[in-house]
């Protein structure tokens, strides 16, 4: 199964999108960022399945939990951002 990373702002931003997201019925997890997409320093992101994402985000964005950026981890370990 495929999963997309949401990086949030902050901790708090993190557990509040992943308690959004449960309640939606999209099983979500709370997870550090790899250091491939932290920007600065450490940062927290919401792991989800990439059949969800779209609507991941679109719960998120209305409860004005605005990621800081979406990204989908490719076979050979990296990363790439991609867009909702």
């Amino acid at each position: 199964m495929v999963y997309d990373l949401i990086v949030c702002r902050s901790l708090t931003y993190a557990q509040r999108g992943v308690r959004l997201l449960e309640r939606a019925g999209i099983s979500a997890y709370l997870v550090r960022a790899p250091r491939l997409i932290a920007r600065a320093g450490c940062a927290y992101c919401i792991k989800v399945s990439q059949r969800w994402l779209e609507r991941a985000v679109e719960l998120m964005r209305e409860a004005k939990l605005v990621p800081r950026g979406i990204y989908q981890q490719l076979e050979d370990g990296s990363y790439e951002e991609v867009s909702v």
